[in-house]
């Protein structure tokens, strides 16, 4: 009987061994759970330092933008109702006032009622127990020279003769530089009888220009042309430690309390859902409500630096 044979091909032995042999690639020792751990918590606290960082110079001059934009819109009714508060107790936040000044580079920024970190995101904002600009008396508005778009970050470029002119409830009132001083520099002298005066306040460093670490508070001090208008009683006396310049909000820290708890449960959350359904699935639930909690952070703890900033 005979059957198919399959042929025997020979093995050259000197090729065999001629033939290159492919590199053992060393496996690398794997990561202690301990080293893991830290380099979890390096890497998270660099990207949340790196998140904060464009949160205060990236982001916030486009939420200012956006609130100068309602508040204009706001104002503008209010002038045309005649319903512009021009006195009293006023809510924070409620805008009271339009300021331009272009070589001060102010255009047609809306002035808000009160001088907290939190009042300041909204652009500048009038002290509460100074009179209205164009009132009798000094009326002091804040400003931030760096942050939430900067909008006072070029008044320190002040030369008298410079013009501001302010539209409020009672009209339009045009003011002549005077002056552009420090905390050691001499005080202004006294306003006479029936006059105004307006006083810029931002943040200053040392050196030129608008340092991003400031030392002290500016003040650009400006006369009233005309005679000033009255004001209605009502007007408080003090403020908050909160509002004057310089300083942060302490009652933030509550908003930031409960906005950390949320901001680690979205975290957690994140991670199960990775576990769970993927991680397309995961960052397609979590990253909105990461990023919604990350911004309720950040904006508590802006509110703890210095208003002026």
């Amino acid at each position: 009987m005979s059957g198919t044979q399959t042929p025997v091909v020979p093995v050259d032995s000197n090729a065999v061994a001629a033939a290159p042999s492919k590199p053992v690639k060393a496996k690398k020792p794997p990561m202690s759970t301990f080293n893991g751990f830290l380099f979890s918590i390096c890497a998270t606290i660099a990207i949340l330092c790196a998140w904060f960082l464009i949160y205060l110079f990236l982001l916030t001059p486009f939420q200012e933008a956006r609130s100068q934009t309602i508040k204009y819109g706001n104002l503008r009714e209010s002038l045309a109702l005649q319903t512009t508060p021009i006195g009293g107790e006023i809510a924070p936040g409620t805008p009271v006032a339009l300021i331009d000044s272009p070589s001060l580079g102010l255009s047609s920024q809306v002035v808000v009622e009160g001088t907290s970190s939190g009042d300041l995101m909204n652009g500048p904002g009038h002290l509460r127990n100074s009179v209205l600009p164009g009132q009798m008396g000094v009326s002091y508005l804040f400003g931030r020279a760096s942050m939430f778009g900067g909008p006072f970050a070029k008044i320190e470029r002040a030369r008298p003769g410079d013009l501001i002119t302010v539209t409020t409830g009672q009209g339009v009132f045009t003011y002549v530089v005077e002056d552009v001083r420090r905390v050691n520099s001499p005080l202004p002298q006294p306003l006479a009888t029936g006059k105004g005066r307006l006083t810029l306040v931002t943040a200053t460093g040392d050196g030129s220009g608008i340092s991003w670490q400031p030392s002290e508070a500016l003040y650009v001090d400006a006369t009233l042309k005309g005679d000033a208008q009255q004001y209605p009683p009502g007007r408080p006396y003090v403020v908050t430690r909160s509002e004057l310049p310089l300083q942060g909000d302490p009652s933030a820290l509550l908003s930031l309390a409960l906005a950390l708890p949320l901001l680690i449960g979205s975290v957690v959350f994140g991670l199960w859902a990775r576990n769970r359904w993927g991680l397309w699935q995961a960052w397609l639930v979590a990253l909105p409500v990461v990023l919604a909690s990350l911004w309720a952070v950040s904006q508590a703890a802006v509110q703890l630096l210095p208003n002026l900033l």
